[in-house]
């Protein structure tokens, strides 16, 4: 099931927890509100992926993908960098907050995390990962495969806590969020020669839809039920892509986006199949790209 976000001057972040809603409650879409209804419990935010949600994990292993200094988190409580790939929050933490289960979603790695911290949820995404094994491995960077190792180890770790019965009930009721594709297509394919030996785009964005079909039926295996799987950016239209392939004016970089475009457009139909194979599964595709090329494209619509 696709849901793609509407081209209003909505922050992206509310607009995607709108769709949420809807996807995990029985409501229709024209009674849902930015609000969890009655019968939708929401225990825990667990996430995976790259950059887009990692706050911080980085920051505990041998990599130069870091972000824990100025100016990163200057708009962050306090304006200090804690990792995260962003002047402040980011869309883990709206998505925590808006569905009132906490203000943050902390780094699994961070050595301070609480026993609070753990049952309400942690990100265990790493920066510059993505769904090619090799895009982790080039750039140092916590792989997919290992932050299911991670998963599981946090699985262990809230049994302790609570129990095999209330654990069952947070991974069951927990909203899972899968960020990832970026990397693979600007570093791993783009800015390297490996891949582009043996695969043109449409075999690679296969190779990638393969290993995030894999990746969300492990996922399921573990006890997941509740997935959002988001869609690739417009990754051509990041300034470093623009500097690097979009000509003198800097426009954006249309291999990188029709690359980006033919991955959603399998990733899409691939997880309508799983929701239906999977059962009491609610997993979704996730559309970033439409709203976020409307908003790079057309800026004024959105009061800049």
């Amino acid at each position: 099931m696709q849901y793609s976000i509407p081209s209003t001057s909505c922050s992206l972040c509310l607009c995607l927890v709108f769709h949420l809603l809807i996807i995990f409650s029985t409501t229709t879409p024209t009674a849902a509100v930015v609000k969890l209804p009655p019968n939708v419990t929401v225990p825990a935010i667990l996430a995976f992926g790259d950059s887009i949600i990692d706050p911080g994990n980085n920051n505990n292993i041998k990599t130069i993908v870091k972000c824990n200094h100025p100016p990163y988190g200057q708009d962050f409580m306090g304006g200090i960098p804690t990792g995260r790939f962003s002047n402040g929050r980011i869309p883990t933490d709206f998505f925590a907050q808006e569905l009132s289960v906490k203000d943050i979603v902390p780094a699994y790695l961070d050595p301070n995390l609480s026993s609070e911290d753990l049952l309400t949820g942690v990100s265990f995404a790493s920066g510059a990962a993505g769904f090619d094994p090799l895009t982790s491995k080039v750039a140092s960077v916590i792989s997919l495969s290992q932050q299911l190792e991670y998963f599981k180890e946090y699985i262990e770790k809230v049994k302790q806590l609570v129990g095999v019965e209330k654990t069952n009930f947070i991974l069951a009721n927990s909203v899972y969020f899968v960020v990832a594709g970026s990397d693979d297509i600007a570093n791993t394919y783009f800015g390297t020669p490996f891949r582009r030996f043996h695969y043109d785009i449409p075999s690679y964005t296969d190779l990638m839809l393969q290993s995030a079909s894999s990746f969300v039926q492990e996922l399921y295996g573990l006890g997941a039920r509740r997935l959002a799987v988001f869609g690739a950016p417009p990754i051509g239209c990041v300034p470093s892509q623009r500097t690097l392939g979009g000509g003198i004016v800097r426009d954006c970089a249309e291999n990188y986006n029709e690359a980006a475009k033919l991955f959603n457009s399998k990733l899409s139909p691939e997880l309508d199949s799983l929701a239906n194979k999977l059962p009491n599964s609610k997993v979704v595709y996730i559309d970033i790209y439409t709203p976020l090329y409307d908003i790079i494209q057309y800026p004024a619509k959105y009061g800049t």
